[in-house]
């Protein structure tokens, strides 16, 4: 518990550093240290955890804030954990029957659950991320639903009002959702507020709403905070993240689903 208390205060720091660096432009090691009363050793881990999030960007003595803050580039994601994705997605599928009605977010381990759903036909699908929906479109007993406006890429999905708001004209049986990282406390983090509004828009217009991530996504920092781990009705991960999450999982009682632990 000492642990996830300190976890807590470095995503609490780390957040504070991304707010003067948004009122500042620029932050400097030193001062920094000297605001937080912490040393400038763990200040430079901050900023390097940051930088490698692509939130901040190094400059000499510190640090500036990225322009567009940006998630590590789509091909590299759907690469990343293949193996735990695929095991996430054959869970979330054994729950989901023919005829169904489901919100498919953006991110990758939602498109790889869109492919294992090929088997499934008279689908109704409403997603804002067309990887998912092109990996729909051979079963032509399905109708796939999309919002309009420009296409973000390279990751090929929909981040407008629009696509927000699609999700709030539909009742979906399945709400499926990713999820940019998870910080020690349960919140729920990702890169844009736009992604945030999707996401939330998805869980509160499902009847069963199902949150999938891979065990990287425990402490990995994103800037847009909204919504709790708890709020889900499903939370799927392949493995138990370190010991400092065992009190967020244990939080989730029988709605959390590990998919190395299932028995066949």
């Amino acid at each position: 518990m000492e642990n996830a208390r300190m976890l807590t205060k470095t995503g609490l720091r780390q957040s504070q550093i991304v707010e003067r660096t948004r009122f500042r432009n620029t932050v400097s090691i030193e001062e920094l240290a000297t605001e937080f009363g912490v040393s400038m050793q763990t200040i430079r881990r901050d900023i390097n955890a940051l930088c490698d999030a692509n939130i901040l960007r190094r400059r000499h003595g510190g640090a500036e804030l990225m322009e567009h803050p940006v998630n590590t580039a789509y091909d590299a994601r759907r690469a990343l954990n293949t193996g735990a994705k695929r095991a996430i997605a054959s869970a979330v599928c054994e729950m989901i029957e023919d005829g169904a009605t489901i919100f498919i977010s953006i991110g990758t381990t939602p498109a790889i659950v869109a492919h294992e759903l090929h088997a499934l036909k008279n689908l109704t699908v409403v997603t804002n991320n067309l990887n998912a929906a092109m990996a729909l479109t051979a079963e032509r007993s399905n109708r796939i639903i999309i919002p309009g406006g420009e296409i973000r890429l390279p990751d090929r999905d929909l981040l407008s009002d629009e696509a927000s708001a699609v999700f709030t004209r539909y009742r979906a049986d399945f709400g499926i959702y990713g999820v940019g990282g998870i910080d020690a406390d349960g919140s729920l983090l990702d890169f844009h507020r736009a992604e945030v509004r999707a996401r939330e828009a998805i869980r509160e217009n499902a009847r069963c709403s199902v949150l999938v991530a891979d065990s990287s996504k425990f402490g990995r920092p994103a800037p847009a905070l909204g919504g709790m781990i708890d709020d889900a009705d499903h939370v799927v991960i392949e493995a138990r993240p370190e010991a400092d999450y065992a009190h967020i999982l244990e939080r989730l009682g029988e709605r959390l689903r590990i998919t190395e632990e299932i028995v066949t």
